[in-house]
């Protein structure tokens, strides 16, 4: 079935948002004190990013694409396996998208915004950074990341098997996402998502939120580069190999 470029657009959307709510909501479960998940540990994080890449590809991969990453719709457009003219479009949903998606976090978590103190913890619910404080570790975190997930996503939703069966593409690709949550996470996190880090880390600038450190900005462009380049070299692979 042929949707609309506003249904598909809403899809990107509404599939962002709830990227957002599932993998920075699980951040803050953990990170934030008073919550009941307090350090209850990577493994929600890890779930929770899961069911948020997982979540969208079922409800939208068969109107959008799903692709609720502006890496990956700019790396297809790049490839020539999407339309230019819906870049635009297509992005500037996901980035609003991200952004409602870490309003509601905090509208969530605001009450234990307050009890936490420890600055970094509020900033991981929010956004990433290298654990080291290393610029090229970073780059090639995120890069490899998400040449791997884009590469994964498009075998996974694109070749017959998961056109015939989206369900069984799109719980891949959630499994293939907190895999890459757990292998990865340690160095930056991973972002693997420019709209995933970008538009939290504005809010992180411009809201009054407790305790909140600095956003970060010096590096900021590591999670918005890295990903737009290994996405790109993923769908190089995907449309030479397959």
């Amino acid at each position: 079935m042929d949707y609309s470029l506003f249904t598909r657009v809403l899809a990107e959307f509404l599939g962002t948002a709830i990227l957002l709510i599932l993998g920075n909501g699980s951040v803050a479960a953990v990170s934030l004190k008073g919550s009941k998940e307090f350090r209850a540990g990577w493994i929600i994080i890890v779930i929770g990013y899961a069911c948020g890449v997982m979540f969208p590809c079922l409800m939208f991969g068969g109107v959008s694409g799903a692709h609720i990453n502006p890496a990956m719709t700019l790396a297809q457009a790049i490839n020539g396996m999407f339309p230019w003219n819906e870049v635009l479009p297509y992005i500037a949903a996901q980035l609003l998208g991200a952004l409602v998606g870490q309003l509601i976090v905090i509208l969530c978590y605001w009450p234990y915004y307050k009890q936490t103190d420890d600055s970094d913890a509020v900033f991981g619910t929010f956004s990433t950074n290298d654990a080291a404080g290393n610029m090229f570790n970073y780059f090639v975190n995120e890069f490899v990341g998400t040449m791997i997930l884009v590469l994964c996503a498009l075998c996974s939703l694109s070749l017959p098997w998961g056109k015939e069966n989206l369900a069984a593409g799109a719980i891949t690709v959630g499994f293939v996402c907190g895999a890459l949550v757990a292998a990865l996470g340690g160095p930056t996190g991973p972002a693997l998502n420019p709209a995933r880090d970008l538009m939290p880390r504005l809010l992180h600038q411009v809201l009054p939120m407790p305790h909140k450190g600095s956003s970060h900005w010096k590096e900021a462009w590591v999670p918005v580069v890295a990903p737009i380049c290994g996405a790109t070299v993923g769908v190089a692979l995907f449309a030479l190999f397959v």
